[in-house]
């Protein structure tokens, strides 16, 4: 099919008839790229079809991702890449006439995600795949992802992100593997006359969960893993006491979205339900795949491990010790000893709000028997914790329930053989501060494991600019093995190298530039230094802390004529969830700064603000490549790791950032020279907090007391309510995240900047080193990592 242009142009054109009826110049774009992305599936089936059978026929070890996200971006060109018949399908259809970049164009990203949780999962998948190791990923098919974003007079506004209008060339629907769950009901308990007890949920109210497989492929290798995507149908068990129409709705609503709105107890209650339906699902299937291969689930936990990413899928640990209990008849003590070493629980926050807690009556109601395993679970932690070390006050701190709630950190490190955190400072502060208790319970579980990226997709794919630039210099044996990034450090004073980099850099500046100009009608020259923020809004991310500089730089230069900054264009790209009202306003305050600004003639040629909506993967391929600043501010301590980060120092961008998560080990890797990195520190700002004074601060920084008072003196908004939310958040409410108490380090930290990037030499050094440095950061490493640590998977042989 793909071994010459000549065979993939008489396959491609017999596809087209086959599935349209038509030929090829009668066919839509859409159909074009619908027939290509099933050729390369097909094309990839067979090595798929391969794994799975060596897999079982090897009898090896497993590892199953189990993740409420996969961000797994578009996978056309990766799919290409990675098979090794990129080449051969473009020649084949720029002989046709047609542009595979406007094939690529066509497809949407996968609706399957959010942020860095979902990032990370996919870049794991593709290195698993890569690597030759039997790893795969379970999740939810959500049928209009988080939300598409819209910009409307400077506001977010969320509107369905309808991915699946094409339909998804890349899953297979696999009715036959179809499992039920059940939600709701009550349990009824029977003695058995062998003095035994056993349990029944009855009264229950099913969904149908039925499988669509996306195949993982890596590159240059027969592995071809599974990203298994659940998603919700009618069941034939149809409820007896609901309305038709109404149990529809209620099985529709499961897979929607992504994170559907908790400020509701509807909301709530469906958000619980996600989590259960995709465990239960995904174990189900995991039981029956090994019972096809090994008589018994003796030995599950030798041949499966699970990682659980974050605390969304922790009901794997009850619902696994129901099925051992209650379907297979084992012992409370035999189920546990298989259910705990075989879970594993990956950290991802320190922040109190994203660690899970449900209300007891939530999870008794919705699932009556899983709570009332995690009740056993717990009083039987208690009982352990309080003969092992008799203090009342630690049994309280680690309690599974606790205050009428199911905390689910605590149910993961209970259940789980590992704990790990994702950035050696994230890994530190799990261990001293936010589970402390824990590790006072259990030290021989915690150990840390930095996130990475695959350098596939976000340099070797997303940047070919750079790419040439690399094989002319250090080769491509980095693709195979990243950490011969290194070698470029060599290069990194050559003055010729130096001068190829910075026209790299200015190529996809362009790109951008272009982008923007398509899509805002904002012109933005690729003279101007670009300066990036691109995350998650949240507050301690601390977007606020670099739109008060930019209105300091603002409000400076119109005082002060003989002010001005080397051009600079301040990018934001960033999603607020939909009832977070605080961050919405940050992004309407953005909006409105930039409107001001960039029609202003006294500034415009000097600063340039721009918001990009709809924050996606396939946005981040076109802005991080282009950044030469990487703003990394979150308030130190925050932060777990970072993923962003390592993209932008993947292609060359410094980092501006404070001691938080990942940036830590950047800073360490490539020193001071080739960073900026300013404010408190954690154990700094442990000591500031109880002193801390906003009013003292503003008192004291009449420059930083106009840019706030510019929030709500009609200076970017004639309404002067509207961005109130912003400065009581600042002033009212002794600003959480010192924004204000790290302004005056940022203001300077944003000045090195501009004092580097002046020396143009010592910049694109700079740059170089970042690269050169980056290999660190690949997933490869992470998930190597975690192979010899915690999964102990064996790899499969490589494809020349």
């Amino acid at each position: 099919m793909f071994t010459n242009k000549n065979e993939f142009i008489k396959d491609f054109k017999r596809k087209m008839e086959e599935e349209y009826g038509r030929e090829l110049g009668y066919a839509h774009p859409s159909e074009k790229y619908i027939v290509l992305g099933k050729m390369v599936r097909e094309f990839a089936s067979k090595h798929w079809r391969q794994t799975k059978q060596e897999v079982s026929g090897q009898k090896q070890k497993q590892m199953y991702y189990f993740s409420m996200e996969f961000l797994i971006g578009r996978l056309l060109t990766n799919n290409l890449m990675n098979l090794g018949i990129y080449n051969v399908v473009k020649e084949g259809l720029d002989e046709l006439g047609i542009d595979i970049n406007e094939l690529e164009e066509l497809e949407s990203d996968a609706g399957l995600g959010n942020g860095g949780l979902g990032r990370l999962a996919a870049c794991f998948l593709d290195s698993l795949a890569s690597l030759s190791l039997p790893g795969n990923g379970n999740c939810i098919r959500y049928e209009y992802g988080l939300f598409r974003q819209k910009i409307v007079e400077g506001r977010q506004t969320e509107v369905p992100d309808q991915w699946l209008a094409l339909g998804n060339v890349w899953e297979v629907r696999k009715p036959k593997h179809a499992v039920e769950v059940p939600f709701w009901g009550r349990v009824e308990v029977h003695r058995n006359e062998d003095g035994t007890m056993s349990f029944e949920h009855v009264d229950c109210e099913y969904v149908k969960a039925v499988p669509y497989d996306v195949p993982v492929v890596g590159r240059k290798t027969v592995q071809t893993n599974t990203l298994r995507l659940w998603s919700a149908e009618a069941s034939e068990n149809l409820p007896v006491n609901k309305d038709f129409r109404t149990y529809i709705q209620d099985v529709h609503e499961i897979c929607q979205n992504v994170y559907p709105d908790d400020s509701t107890e509807h909301g709530r209650y469906l958000r619980l339900k996600q989590e259960y339906f995709f465990v239960a699902s995904g174990l189900k299937a995991l039981i029956k795949a090994h019972l096809r291969v090994y008589p018994s689930l003796d030995n599950f936990a030798e041949k499966i491990v699970i990682q659980l990413n974050d605390t969304h899928p922790v009901l794997c640990i009850p619902e696994l010790m129901r099925i051992l209990m209650d379907e297979y008849h084992y012992l409370w003590e035999d189920a546990w000893k298989i259910t705990s070493s075989c879970m594993a629980y990956t950290n991802h926050t320190v922040m109190a709000e994203a660690l899970e807690r449900w209300p007891v009556d939530m999870v008794q109601s919705l699932l009556p028997r899983v709570y009332m395993i995690i009740e056993e679970i717990h009083n039987r932690f208690l009982i352990e914790v309080r003969d092992r070390f008799a203090d009342s006050a630690l049994q309280y701190q680690v309690s599974i329930i606790r205050d009428g709630q199911v905390h689910m950190a605590h149910l993961a490190v209970v259940g789980a053989f590992s704990v790990n955190g994702v950035a050696k400072i994230h890994t530190e502060i799990l261990k001293n501060d936010v589970m402390a208790p824990f590790y006072k319970v259990f030290p021989e579980k915690f150990s840390n494991k930095t996130n990475g990226i695959t350098h596939r997709r976000w340099l070797v794919y997303s940047n070919p600019q750079l790419r040439a630039l690399l094989a002319d210099t250090i080769g491509e044996d980095y693709i195979k093995d990243p950490l011969k990034l290194d070698e470029l450090r060599k290069f990194a004073k050559d003055k010729e190298i130096q001068k190829r980099f910075m026209q790299v850099k200015r190529e996809r500046k362009i790109i951008l530039a272009d982008y923007i100009k398509k899509n805002l009608d904002i012109e933005v020259s690729p003279d101007f230094i670009f300066d990036v923020q691109a995350k998650r809004l949240h507050a301690y991310k601390r977007q606020l802390l670099n739109v008060l500089h930019i209105i300091y730089l603002y409000q400076k230069m119109k005082a002060d004529p003989s002010f001005r900054i080397v051009p600079r264009a301040y990018l934001f790209a960033a999603k607020a969830a939909p009832a977070y009202y605080f961050a919405k306003a940050v992004i309407k305050l953005i909006n409105d700064v930039s409107v001001k600004v960039n029609s202003d003639p006294d500034t415009k040629d000097y600063l340039k603000v721009v918001f990009l909506p709809n924050y996606s993967v396939s946005l981040a391929e076109i802005l991080m490549n282009a950044a030469d600043v990487s703003e990394q501010i979150s308030t130190a301590g925050k932060e777990a790791s970072g993923t962003g980060n390592m993209k932008f120092m993947m292609n060359g961008a410094l980092t501006l950032g404070t001691l938080d998560g990942a940036n830590v080990e950047i800073d360490a890797l490539v020193g001071r020279d080739n960073d900026v990195i300013f404010g408190y520190t954690v154990e700094e700002l442990a000591a500031l907090r109880e002193s801390y004074d906003v009013w003292k601060i503003f008192g004291e920084n009449k420059e930083l007391a106009n840019a706030i008072d510019a929030l709500v003196d009609g200076t970017f908004n004639e309404n002067r309510e509207e961005f109130k939310v912003i400065y009581d958040e600042l002033m009212y409410k002794n600003d959480e995240y010192f924004v204000l108490g790290d302004f005056e380090a940022y203001r300077k930290a944003q000045s090195e900047t501009q004092s580097r990037y002046q020396d143009s030499a010592k910049w694109a050094e700079s740059m170089l080193i970042n690269i050169a440095c980056s290999g660190y950061f690949s997933s490869d490493r992470t998930v190597q990592e975690y192979v010899r640590d915690i999964w102990h998977i064996g790899t499969m042989k490589k494809r020349d």
